[in-house]
């Protein structure tokens, strides 16, 4: 009796080969997916440095920032002492500064997730908002301090751990932007 271990080899083989250059696209794809995400960060950072003021730097980051991140929404949240405000593409309100102070506490410096109703600062659309990061903004002692707030319409990602770290980055850089412009003269 002749056992076919050629053709059961070549099949496994063939499997094997098929299996590498899936998770070779993946790996492609990936890539391509994180290097943009960094270019698209890095834009909008750029863009708000780039702001002629502080209401300018308000317009970049919410009117322009959705665009250029691809993303739906973002909404910017701060607490000044007892004043709560929040500021979006239709402009800025006031908020009570305890749902802000709550928001930010539940939040470990970014949170990413997917929500079927986004968070109730991203106001007046947060009913279609299906996915959200939150990323708390610190702009050192004395100063205001908050949480950006970033919606999209379509369901998160499942892997948001590299996208953390790009998010945090954001914060850090909004966070330093908005202190400069609060301690300079004729900010």
């Amino acid at each position: 009796m002749v056992i076919p271990f050629h053709d059961r080899a070549l099949a496994q083989l063939r499997e094997r080969l098929g299996a590498a250059e899936e998770a070779r696209e993946d790996l492609i794809a990936f890539s391509q997916g994180h290097s943009g995400a960094v270019a698209s960060i890095h834009e909008a950072v750029l863009a708000a440095i780039s702001a002629n003021g502080i209401d300018e730097w308000v317009s970049v980051v919410t009117t322009d920032w959705p665009a250029i991140l691809g993303i739906d929404a973002v909404a910017l949240a701060l607490v000044n002492g007892a004043d709560g405000f929040r500021a979006d593409k239709n402009g800025i309100q006031r908020i009570e500064p305890r749902l802000l102070e709550r928001a930010i506490d539940r939040v470990d410096d970014v949170e990413l997730r997917g929500v079927k109703h986004g968070h109730p600062l991203f106001d007046p659309i947060s009913g279609t908002v299906r996915a959200e990061a939150l990323i708390v903004l610190d702009c050192g002692p004395g100063l205001p301090h908050g949480v950006l707030l970033l919606g999209q319409c379509d369901a998160l990602s499942p892997d948001t751990r590299h996208g953390a770290i790009l998010l945090r980055f954001l914060g850090r850089s909004l966070g330093a932007m908005l202190a400069k412009w609060l301690t300079a003269p004729n900010h």
